[in-house]
């Protein structure tokens, strides 16, 4: 007799479950159980289509990723923009303004980090998906510059890393002291602020 296989459907409502746990309970606390409770497969699904719990968690974690740029990139284009600084102003938005709208999976996001520093696959699987965020965030700002006619004086992917790192950054203080940290607008008038300085 053949082993039976878990279905292929199994491999959706895990990691449906998944990105429900990472915002009910967080990355550090789910458990295999919890995974299997939520999408009412079993524990051998989990083995079968992701290697184990943390592979699937760091799958949710990359799809939150992918979510979260796509969510920029609607924020973007989804109307047209009067000017470069208004389509930026939309981009600071999605990526900072909705904090606490995402808390949840922000503190998954921020408790994945350590056990990433002791484990190669989750590394891989994090700069996977930043990865994946420079290059589709590099071709809107390319898309963006085209709508205006504009040639872009740096490569994208840079200034695409750098607006990461401004979001990741606010996100941690954030998380500390909502109060604290300027909204996107404020960010985009330092950023204005510090290019004409850097101008002088």
């Amino acid at each position: 007799m053949p082993t039976e296989r878990p279905s292929d459907g199994h491999r959706e409502k895990l990691l449906a479950a998944a990105l429900v746990c990472l915002r009910d309970k967080g990355y550090a606390r789910t458990t295999a159980r919890d995974l299997v409770a939520v999408s009412g497969t079993n524990l051998a699904s989990i083995g079968y289509h992701f290697g184990g719990k943390e592979a699937l968690l760091n799958e949710a974690m990359a799809t939150c990723i992918r979510d979260w740029t796509v969510r920029v990139e609607k924020a973007i284009f989804e109307t047209p923009a009067a000017s470069p600084r208004e389509q930026l102003e939309r981009a600071l938005v999605a990526l900072i303004d909705v904090f606490e709208e995402m808390r949840p999976y922000l503190v998954a996001g921020v408790e994945v980090y350590a056990p990433a520093l002791r484990s190669e696959s989750l590394r891989a699987k994090l700069a996977e998906a930043y990865a994946q965020a420079r290059r589709e965030g590099a071709e809107m700002i390319r898309r963006a510059a085209a709508g205006f006619d504009m040639e872009l004086p740096v490569d994208p992917e840079a200034v695409v890393s750098v607006l990461m790192a401004l979001s990741d950054g606010l996100m941690l203080q954030w998380l500390a002291d909502p109060a604290s940290i300027p909204d996107a607008r404020g960010v985009l008038d330092v950023l204005a602020a510090m290019t004409v300085i850097a101008a002088e």
